[in-house]
């Protein structure tokens, strides 16, 4: 079944630079899941694919996800809203998400996704048709607007699960993928207002018209292929990019040093940037203390040990990490 998480269509007819632009979109996404999976089983330091440049990365990569999500849908419905094909779209967007919830809570249920840039496609999907009929200018002063007040929004006491989702909390949920509403959805309002501006407001430039640009090389032909078939890549490159790293570990295991297994350990449950402050803090004073070599061969020394449980839950205290809770 050919579904794609926005439209690339015109009078019928497919655009092709706007599969090929999908399908970059979803390669990208597939060097940075693959960057993931690497951090995950140790090849690359802890927290490397979620901070410094690799986050950026991933928020770029869905920034653009979520603008071709509001060029879709001023494309999908410049002539009024398709009810019916609409629905189905939704409805199919909307189980993939539901399915991804599931499947991340049985894997990983204290990092699972309950709000990635699946839900928010289907969420935006939604709340999109209440700004199809705003002029470009508009709608390009709105995801202005709300980018920029979004961090003016945010406050602890929305930090809930009944709220999270909302992007209102300062406190960043423990999640593998989060793109709440706040301020993600200016991306969609921004890919409207471009929409709006370069199809409807004007003649759209003929690389942007049904037949205007093909693509006719190897590769482009390739990403437009990704690009029409974009949700079914999406369900299917992280489960066989994840397969293909841990049969590699199996054979080929990456060297786990302290501060390596304490941050792999640590992190689904109090996020990377505490654990890593954590796990720096306990390594370089229980090499002091002439402990670590001792822990790593005899991990009960943490609960028999008193010097070596002092020092462990005052770097816990010092990172955030409730003593009582954490288990390195």
């Amino acid at each position: 079944m050919r579904i794609g998480l926005s439209e690339s269509r015109a009078a019928g007819k497919r655009i092709d630079a706007l599969d090929v632009a999908r399908g970059v979109a979803l390669v990208a996404m597939a060097t940075y899941h693959f960057s993931w999976d690497l951090d995950y089983f140790g090849y690359l330091p802890p927290g490397s694919s979620t901070t410094g440049v690799l986050k950026l990365y991933a928020r770029s990569i869905a920034s653009s996800f979520l603008f071709l999500v509001g060029v879709g849908l001023v494309l999908a419905h410049a002539n009024g809203i398709r009810w019916r094909a609409f629905a189905r779209r939704w409805a199919k967007i909307a189980a993939a998400a539901l399915l991804i919830s599931v499947v991340t809570y049985f894997a990983t249920p204290q990092s699972f996704v309950f709000f990635g840039i699946l839900h928010h496609i289907a969420f935006a999907s939604i709340a999109g048709l209440a700004f199809l009929r705003l002029p470009w200018w508009a709608l390009l002063v709105l995801a202005a607007a709300t980018f920029a007040v979004t961090p003016l929004l945010q406050a602890p006491h929305f930090a809930t699960m009944a709220t999270y989702w909302t992007g209102l909390s300062s406190i960043q949920p423990q999640t593998n993928d989060f793109v709440p509403v706040l301020p993600w959805f200016s991306a969609v309002l921004a890919g409207m207002g471009v929409g709006r501006l370069v199809f409807i407001a004007r003649t759209p430039p003929p690389a942007l018209t049904p037949g205007g640009w093909n693509a006719k090389s190897a590769v482009s032909r390739l990403l437009a292929l990704f690009g029409r078939w974009s949700l079914t890549f999406y369900l299917l490159h992280q489960p066989i990019l994840f397969g293909l790293v841990l049969a590699y570990a199996q054979v080929f295991p990456a060297a786990q040093d302290f501060s390596s297994a304490c941050n792999r350990a640590c992190a689904p449950q109090f996020g990377v940037e505490r654990c890593i402050a954590y796990c720096t803090c306990a390594e370089a004073e229980l090499a002091a203390a002439d402990k670590l070599t001792l822990l790593e061969t005899d991990p009960s020394l943490a609960q028999t040990d008193l010097e070596t449980s002092a020092i462990i839950a005052q770097c816990a205290f010092e990172a955030g990490i409730n003593a009582n809770e954490q288990s390195q």
